[in-house]
């Protein structure tokens, strides 16, 4: 391995950087140790990216789970784009939020069909090295003969505490069961094991995640959904496929950064490019006030628009191109003064999302895989560990 040039390092730190040929990162380091023995065991980034979106799913439930949507970019010498998130419910209707004064953040009008299992299929299916049952042998290892929470998770999962355990309705029931079990969450370095996810893990891997689309696991979500007030169906189930699509970017200084399109949230990192791009953030310390203010402010507009504007690119009334326009950017810019701006929305979700990132000599894999908010909806079906997220919540219809 060749030392990374440290004068051109931005941050100081005791350690030196180095750069391989092959890498993973993520936010758990389990997770991230289950990237690099895939890659040991002889795999390509693909491999262990799948690996470790497994795995998070088990070692950091707080902000993704098996009933997750995903979102991929891979760069193979060309640059692909992977939406996994699902759509509504074929029975849902706008009128179901009639009598709602707000969006709910649980229950089954939040909730939208699960889209990561489908994401590691289709990846694995393109590219994938190893076996597919051997991505899964990780995270059934954590999942059966547990694991130390790590202090973060376990700070997120005290959080959201008081929250999920005040949800008492039928549909909540297993959820709580299961991710709460007396009625607390788990404390820093506590062994924390679900066997009912180890079983549903070796369905998935058996069935090369079959059974949760066309199989015993869709029956069982269908099944639960039909008893405690949801609207899922069989057909939801089997219709979803994750899609290919064009990746957007825009330019840096010189740069190209690319994002996934909507519906996901990475056109908001674009927009606040465009307008940060007109300040001049090197005639100011790095970790200065005016730095830290301007690009701060430059997300919170750009999160404005995203949601207000972002949805379903078949139904958006702005394109994307109009969102990116570097004028627009510029006509934001000028609202950045040397105060705090408000919220053109206040109160935006907070954040129930994983990331992740692998890479070989030939592949590049920039991953995302998310509840939307947290624990996600506080529905789990029953017996099989499976947290539905509830990114619905977040619609603007």
């Amino acid at each position: 391995m060749q030392p990374f040039d440290l004068s051109a390092y931005p941050y100081t730190s005791s350690r030196p950087v180095m750069l391989g040929s092959r890498a993973v990162a993520t936010s758990q380091p389990l997770a991230a140790a289950t990237g690099a023995e895939i890659l040991l065991a002889g795999g390509n980034a693909v491999d262990a990216a799948i690996a470790m979106a497994i795995d998070l799913t088990i070692v950091e439930p707080t902000s993704n789970g098996l009933g997750s949507d995903a979102f991929a970019l891979v760069w193979d010498g060309e640059l692909h784009g992977l939406n996994a998130s699902g759509k509504s419910p074929q029975a849902f209707s706008p009128d179901m939020w009639a009598d709602l004064e707000e969006l709910p953040l649980h229950g089954w009008l939040a909730t939208t069909v699960p889209g990561a299992v489908s994401a590691w299929q289709t990846l694995w299916r393109r590219w994938g090295k190893l076996p597919f049952r051997r991505l899964f042998e990780p995270a059934i290892r954590h999942a059966e003969n547990g694991f130390p929470v790590s202090p973060i998770t376990a700070r997120n999962w005290q959080k959201q505490a008081t929250d999920y355990l005040s949800l008492d309705g039928e549909a909540h029931k297993s959820f709580r069961a299961c991710f709460f079990p007396n009625d607390r969450a788990p404390r820093p370095g506590e062994i924390w094991r679900c066997p009912e996810q180890a079983d549903t893990l070796r369905e998935l891997a058996t069935t090369e995640g079959e059974s949760f689309y066309r199989g015993k696991l869709a029956e069982r979500l269908v099944a639960f959904s039909e008893a405690t007030g949801g609207v899922f169906s069989l057909d939801d189930l089997r219709n979803h496929q994750a899609e290919w699509v064009d990746p957007i970017s825009t330019t840096y200084r010189g740069l190209t950064v690319s994002e996934l399109p909507p519906n996901g949230q990475g056109i908001a990192a674009l927009m606040a490019l465009n307008i940060v791009e007109g300040f001049d953030l090197g005639a100011q310390p790095r970790e200065s006030v005016v730095n830290y203010h301007q690009q701060i402010e430059a997300m919170k507009l750009a999160f404005a628009d995203a949601h207000r504007y972002v949805a379903d690119p078949r139904t958006m009334d702005i394109t994307t191109a109009e969102l990116l326009d570097k004028a627009y950017a510029a006509q934001r810019r000028d609202l950045i003064g040397d105060r705090a701006i408000p919220l053109a929305e206040p109160g935006l979700p907070k954040g129930g999302t994983v990331y992740l990132a692998a890479a070989d000599d030939e592949l590049m894999v920039s991953f995302i895989q998310s509840n939307f908010m947290g624990f996600g909806s506080g529905i789990a079906i029953p017996g099989t560990g499976i947290a539905l997220q509830n990114r619905g919540s977040g619609f603007v219809l």
